[in-house]
């Protein structure tokens, strides 16, 4: 994927600039609508992109960096479970690209045991993120 959208930016820039312009917008307002580019970015900044910053706007590392999961593979194993929704739809592959606009409504499922506030593992994923009840 990363490999495509950095060929397409080279064959633009080797484009006259009057050529370029609609598929030059085109490309970046796809990789700004996913939000593996910021809103001032430009041609050039597509050539920078690297695996790490495509792999940051998975499904599977969202989960863990909003500390819904403790661990990367545990992550994994509740999206694929169905324990993980974007809004109120669940979503079952980790490897999904979410989009910018939809990073904030990751939550637990609505039909997930996970949603209650005691459940034992959310106590244990509350002690490694926050550390407010102290190490068990």
């Amino acid at each position: 994927m990363l490999s495509k959208f950095r060929g397409i930016a080279r064959s633009l820039l080797s484009m006259p600039a009057s050529e370029r312009v609609v598929a030059e917008s085109t490309l970046l307002m796809k990789l700004k609508h996913l939000g593996v580019l910021p809103e001032e970015a430009t041609l050039d900044n597509v050539l920078d992109l690297s695996v790490e910053d495509i792999l940051e706007r998975r499904l599977q590392t969202l989960v863990l960096r909003r500390g819904l999961a403790k661990t990367i593979h545990q992550a994994r194993q509740l999206i694929t479970h169905g324990h993980i929704a974007i809004g109120e739809k669940r979503v079952f592959s980790p490897s999904y690209l979410v989009p910018k606009e939809e990073e904030e409504r990751i939550q637990y499922a609505p039909v997930s045991p996970l949603t209650r506030e005691d459940h034992p593992l959310r106590q244990s994923i509350e002690v490694v993120a926050g550390g407010e009840k102290g190490n068990e």
